[in-house]
């Protein structure tokens, strides 16, 4: 694990390398919350030999690729084109760059592949792995630096001297790679489980750059170190295998070769870089969780979409601002008076011309645009409480413990959550959805246990109200708490079988409807009937044998986080 203000030094360093070549390494994915350490970062970027350029996730297309002028367009008479941020070389600055979508990322994407001319600095001030900036665009950037965890007492001046790196960028040109540093640092890439081809090529760049800024003529092993520990480290997914030992029958190994017909033979090939010095040098940055994150991203990999957050609506009253699209005035609608009159300006002087209006402005239908906006649905969140005798002789206290802390959280982010309890030989609306803290719990802590498991029931009650709840405008979640052991039918009787069938019926409706869902296993030990209760609905099976309340809640935590 590393050290603050080892952490420190290779940001420092990655500002550096970013100064003598910004445009070859792509930029720099700077994850940070806001405070003074990332000021102390982003004055480094004074350094660039680019004009910074600050944008957002929402910032319209005419800004970025350049459009008509609406207003000199009119006060000229003839067209007159504004250039965009994107048409003019520089730095862009991305704030807030876990809140952009797929839509901008591709945009900034292709700037990067087609302009040479450009470097891109995301700040991500997301928090957890949930909340990151989109991989299409850190997946192009050579450089990444998690600055979360520096102590402002560990942080120093970030710039060397100008006259060093304008002498390292002198340089860059006349430091090779050869085919044997490639080769190693892609099987390297590869043994630390990353896919994307771009990361040994920006590795390589890396090295150059490094080699260049500390005066080296070839890339040596600090290079390589630097290289690794800035482009691979955020980026592995495993860690490399052990070697097998060697058999006892191997052949012996070659004689050794005379001084001087080491020199004759000797080739690129048998250079070799040392693995075991990349291998500690990514470990010495990779995180503390690594683990822990891997297994989360599996988890979610597993989680249906929109599990854990609203559903994204499009409309054209509230929300979130989408670019605006041609559309018809219908009295519901609202206007984009710029964007209508952006459309309408090249064709003025045509119209001006036809029409007896003479110099008024022409304004058709199919310049009208009508604005769009991005709203999330609110988000419900359904407990279905297994209350049965079996049950409570396992842990439905710690399962009430651990809906308390889930219901806190759910209150801080305003989600509505409701309870459902399955019991005897019927399940019942304890709750329905609401915001009140107080009342839930107090629901929750005069719930009884005792009686039969009548799962198919208390499936079809949670089914009933997320289709309620969707009519509503709402986002349903279905959060499954039971041990497993159904043993009564719809119908009330006790029968075994009959419940079986009757519960992976109702499962299998839940998938028809895209409920999202997720089955959290109470009993002490991992059951397969929930377990194949979860494949039926195409949800996150959560075993949590000898596991407390706090345990429970963090599960479920993860799985539906936003």
């Amino acid at each position: 694990m590393s050290t603050s203000e080892d952490t420190w030094l290779r940001a420092a360093t990655a500002l550096n390398l970013l100064a003598v070549d910004p445009v070859g390494l792509g930029g720099l994915w700077l994850r940070a919350r806001s405070g003074p350490v990332r000021d102390r970062l982003i004055e480094g970027l004074q350094a660039l030999p680019l004009p910074l350029r600050k944008i957002h996730p929402t910032i319209a297309d005419e800004q970025l690729f350049g459009g008509v002028d609406v207003s000199a367009t009119l006060a000229a008479g003839t067209v007159v084109e504004a250039k965009g941020i994107i048409g003019q070389p520089s730095a862009l600055i991305l704030t807030m760059a876990e809140r952009a979508d797929a839509g901008l990322a591709g945009k900034l994407a292709l700037a990067l592949e087609n302009h040479t001319c450009h470097s891109l600095i995301l700040l991500d001030e997301g928090d957890g792995d949930e909340e990151q900036a989109p991989p299409a665009l850190r997946d192009r950037l050579a450089l990444h630096i998690d600055a979360t965890d520096i102590a402002w007492q560990d942080t120093t001046d970030v710039a060397l001297p100008k006259a060093d790196i304008d002498a390292a960028r002198a340089r860059l040109d006349t430091i090779h790679a050869d085919d044997t540093v490639l080769k190693h640092l892609t099987q390297f890439a590869q043994d630390l489980g990353i896919n994307s081809l771009r990361a040994p090529i920006l590795a390589v760049r890396v090295a150059r750059v490094h080699c260049a800024l500390f005066g080296g003529d070839e890339i040596d092993e600090d290079d390589l170190r630097a290289a690794v520990q800035l482009v691979y480290a955020l980026r592995a997914t495993r860690m490399p295998e052990p070697e097998p030992e060697q058999q006892d029958d191997m052949p012996p190994p070659p004689p050794d070769k005379t001084e001087g017909e080491q020199g004759e033979s000797e080739t690129p090939e048998d250079f070799q870089i040392p693995e075991e010095v990349l291998l500690e040098a990514v470990k010495a940055s990779l995180p503390a969780d690594l683990l822990a994150h891997l297994a989360k991203q599996e988890s979610k990999a597993k989680t249906p979409a929109g599990a854990g957050s609203g559903d994204k609506k499009k409309g054209n009253r509230r929300g979130r601002p989408l670019p605006s699209r041609p559309g018809q005035i219908d009295g519901t609608s609202k206007v984009d008076l710029v964007a209508t009159l952006r459309a309408a300006a090249p064709w003025q002087p045509i119209r001006r011309e036809c029409s007896p209006r003479g110099t008024h402005l022409h304004i058709r239908a199919e310049d009208i645009r009508i604005k769009r906006f991005e709203e999330k649905s609110d988000r419900l969140l359904i407990f279905a409480v297994d209350a049965s005798g079996s049950a409570a002789f396992s842990r439905l206290n710690e399962a009430k413990g651990a809906i308390e802390l889930l219901l806190a959280e759910a209150y801080a982010r305003r989600d509505h959550v409701a309870l459902v309890a399955f019991r005897g030989d019927s399940a019942e609306i304890l709750l329905p959805p609401t915001r009140s803290l107080v009342q839930t719990k107090r629901r929750l802590a005069a719930l009884p246990g005792g009686g039969g498991t009548p799962l198919a029931a208390g499936l079809k009650s949670a089914l009933d109200m997320a289709l309620q709840a969707r009519k509503r405008g709402m986002t349903p979640t279905v959060a499954i708490l039971t041990d497993g052991r159904a043993n009564i039918a719809l119908d009330g009787t006790a029968n075994r079988s009959a419940a079986g069938e009757d519960a992976d019926k109702m499962a299998k409706s839940l998938r028809s409807h895209a409920v999202d869902c997720l089955v959290i296993d109470m009993s002490n030990r991992p059951q397969q009937a929930l377990k194949q209760l979860s494949e039926t609905l195409l949800a996150p099976y959560v075993p949590l044998p000898r596991a407390d309340a706090q345990r429970l809640s963090s599960a479920v935590s993860a799985v539906l986080s936003d």
